[in-house]
């Protein structure tokens, strides 16, 4: 600016020094009325100070202009470092469960930078774990509008939309994860186990088919392995329901073939052929699958199957093999002697029984069984001592099935625990045990009684 004001006023000296060598003068027109003589000094010093003025204002303006940005950058870069300090002290007392203060000042930083991502982020969760969802919903919803192509935003707005229990929504946010990236574990396992809340067998088929294709660790694999077979019964079981037997029989053979010992499928494939009508097949069914696997739970529909086909020597004779095969196996004999009792052949009850009682301490309902038969053979005081025993008797004996995962037991079979959702936990065995597995141990009774009409 000096430079150019001695520069300005060197031209003004010379200016000056030429008008007195150039004494004319020249006429001014402002319209084409209006004009008045200028001599041709003033002529050049007017111009030369309009330049000027003009100059001046120009970079007068650029350096207002130039301060402003100056002033608006320097307010940004403060208002920048109190939001990484509020941001700081935000996730500390985040992370420290503090969820109060860290709300506190979650809410400065939006006062501050209404679009702040990580605050939207971390303060959408917390109303979450608070579970005030819609806040939640709208923070991330937030979050979102500034980058919609972001999958961790995505993920949160799902999990706020499961715990709202408003799974539908969850899962079309799921599923944009997996338009985004068709790897994401965790989008892949959430949308697979929703859809399994909600029954949608075939969607949960194709979501497990592509998580096993994924890079998983050995034991990972196995597990997800292992829901294959049980979301194969369950889509088996569902498509018998829509009467389809074919499609149904097929996915219960595919998961025998992945699990010979996955018992779901060999019953489910056996109720496919009680359905179609073929009873002998079915049975025929059975009977090999019990053979293969020795589970007991396949043994006990045979029973009623036999029974109510009025074809009670043929399980006796199934049950006398599998006893000459495994003469140690308690639970075993104890089911050959239930069914004596069952078809009211009372002697071979009692002997079959009452050489079990020594071997195992606690067995309600083989203390049952006995006390009902001392009654029947009129020894009143051996009954006494084991209805002591066994208490609350039934006439008809039901054995609760035990799902050995979390200790959940129910007179009702099924391919899938009603407690924690595995297959294939379900074990035919009337001794308690404890959660170590040790016999003949006093522990909590059957949680689900038997009611007379069960009876």
């Amino acid at each position: 600016m000096a430079l150019f004001i001695l520069i300005f006023f060197t031209l003004m000296a010379a200016a000056g020094y030429l008008s007195t060598l150039n004494t004319g003068s020249v006429v001014f027109y402002l319209t084409r009325d209006t004009s008045f003589e200028l001599s041709i000094t003033a002529l050049i010093l007017f111009s030369t100070a309009l330049g000027g003025v003009v100059v001046i204002v120009s970079l007068g303006l650029r350096e207002i202009k130039n301060l402003f940005i100056n002033w608006k950058e320097n307010r940004k870069k403060k208002r920048n470092a109190q939001v990484e300090a509020y941001y700081t002290d935000a996730v500390n007392a985040y992370l420290a469960k503090r969820y109060r203060d860290a709300t506190s000042v979650f809410k400065k930083i939006l006062a501050l930078d209404p679009n702040h991502y990580n605050t939207l982020l971390r303060l959408g969760k917390i109303y979450r774990i608070e579970r005030n969802f819609n806040e939640a919903i709208r923070l991330h919803r937030k979050a979102r509008s500034q980058d919609d192509q972001k999958i961790e935003v995505l993920l949160a707005l799902s999990h706020d939309l499961q715990d709202a229990e408003r799974y539908e929504e969850a899962m079309q946010f799921l599923k944009e994860v997996l338009e985004l990236d068709g790897t994401n574990l965790t989008a892949l396992l959430q949308l697979r186990d929703l859809s399994i809340q909600l029954q949608q067998w075939e969607e949960v088929h194709t979501l497990q088919e592509k998580v096993l294709k994924l890079h998983l660790s050995d034991e990972d694999k196995k597990q997800e392995e292992y829901t294959l077979l049980g979301v194969k019964y369950e889509l088996g079981k569902q498509l018998l329901q829509k009467e389809e037997p074919s499609a149904a029989r097929r996915h219960f053979k595919a998961a025998i073939k992945l699990d010979r010992n996955f018992l779901p499928a060999h019953i489910g494939l056996g109720d496919t052929y009680f359905y179609e009508g073929n009873t002998k097949v079915a049975a025929a069914l059975l009977e090999k699958s019990f053979e293969m696997t020795g589970d007991l739970i396949l043994l006990l529909r045979l029973e009623d199957f036999f029974i109510e086909t009025g074809e009670p020597d043929r399980i006796l004779k199934i049950y006398h093999q599998a006893v000459e095969k495994d003469r140690q196996n308690i639970v075993l004999r104890f089911y050959l002697g239930k069914l004596y009792y069952r078809l009211e052949m009372i002697d071979d009850a009692f002997d079959t029984l009452s050489d079990l009682e020594p071997q195992v301490e606690s067995f309600p309902d083989l203390h049952k069984i006995l006390g009902n038969i001392h009654v029947r053979r009129g020894d009143l005081s051996f009954a006494v001592e084991a209805f002591k025993k066994g208490l609350k008797l039934k006439n008809r004996v039901l054995i609760p099935f035990y799902c050995g995962q979390c200790d959940f037991h129910t007179v009702e079979w099924s391919g899938r625990c009603g407690r924690c959702g595995r297959w294939n936990s379900y074990v035919a065995t009337p001794i308690l045990v404890d959660k170590a597995g040790n016999r003949g141990l006093v522990v909590s009774p059957y949680n689900v009684p038997v009611t007379k009409e069960s009876a």
